[in-house]
């Protein structure tokens, strides 16, 4: 588990139910929260002239969040390719660890520029060394 959220007010419709936009949120918490764990925080990247900008997003909804709902967000990385990033996650309601929610961002490694570049070699190290594919779960 990467970090706990729970599910706001202002996340959620006329019927309590989380708005499906809001996983995307939480993709980019368990990301940023995934790094930082990791012992690098976004910031810190693009202090470096990194930027890991979403290129492509994959979402499976299999059950509603709904408000005041504790969430459990876990990510997970594949190996890293020279110039991307590919990121899986699940969102868990807490405490019965119903899956609710799976997906994926696809990220690249671009300058300031916007230019594709490679990752850069320490950071490919430390992604390299916490990468774990993850299985598509059976809902």
């Amino acid at each position: 588990m990467i970090c706990t959220v729970r599910v706001l007010y202002a996340d959620t419709d006329q019927m309590g139910v989380a708005n499906h936009a809001v996983a995307l949120r939480w993709f980019e918490q368990a990301r940023a929260e995934w790094l930082r764990q990791r012992g690098r925080a976004y910031t810190e990247i693009e202090a470096g002239g990194v930027m890991m900008p979403v290129y492509e997003t994959h979402v499976r909804y299999l059950r509603p969040a709904r408000y005041d709902d504790l969430l459990e967000l876990h990510a997970r990385i594949d190996p890293p390719r020279p110039a991307r990033v590919f990121f899986h996650y699940e969102v868990r309601r807490q405490p019965d660890q119903a899956l609710l929610v799976t997906g994926t961002t696809r990220h690249a490694c671009v300058g300031r520029d916007g230019k594709v570049r490679r990752v850069p070699a320490d950071l490919l190290a430390l992604l390299t060394a916490h990468a774990t594919p993850l299985h598509e779960p059976n809902p």
